[in-house]
């Protein structure tokens, strides 16, 4: 479930734009997010994020991108949330800004685990609704509230 691999305090809603303004903005904030959490340094989840966004952008569409990388110190697999309402330039396939920036990072040989957290994701933002709704929120604790609560709904 992705609620148990995300926290409150591992979502940043940047309601005014004035954090994230670039790819590279919130590849550097999301590895802050992460580092702690699974065990690794900002500065070497932040290389792999990168150097995994210059094999293709993981800016699906709709609003969404969802950076992600493996990394052999790794304790565990841990998410983090940037919600970025006045969007930011991702290279997105669809060449739209994205608004709702999921990160994951995790083992390197826990691949399985990390391709079915990928998957929960895209199962999650798949409805334009929720993708809107969870766009709204002003506050961490309440984009947190709504993930969990739709997370569990998809079972």
């Amino acid at each position: 479930m992705i609620h148990e691999l995300l926290a409150a305090d591992r979502i940043l809603v940047d309601s005014d734009g004035g954090v994230v303004q670039s790819k590279r903005d919130a590849l550097r904030v999301l590895s802050g997010l992460l580092s702690e959490p699974i065990g690794v340094g900002r500065e070497t989840i932040e290389k792999l994020l990168t150097e995994r966004e210059h094999l293709v952008s993981t800016g699906i569409g709709q609003g969404v991108a969802i950076p992600h990388t493996a990394v052999d110190e790794a304790e565990k697999q841990a998410v983090a949330l940037l919600l970025c309402p006045n969007g930011v330039p991702f290279d997105a396939i669809d060449k739209g800004p994205v608004n709702i920036i999921f990160g994951v990072v995790g083992p390197k040989q826990a691949t399985g685990e990390h391709l079915r957290t990928l998957a929960r994701i895209s199962r999650l933002l798949r409805d334009a609704a929720t993708r809107s709704m969870l766009a709204s929120f002003e506050s961490a604790e309440g984009a947190f509230q709504f993930i969990e609560t739709e997370d569990e709904k998809l079972g």
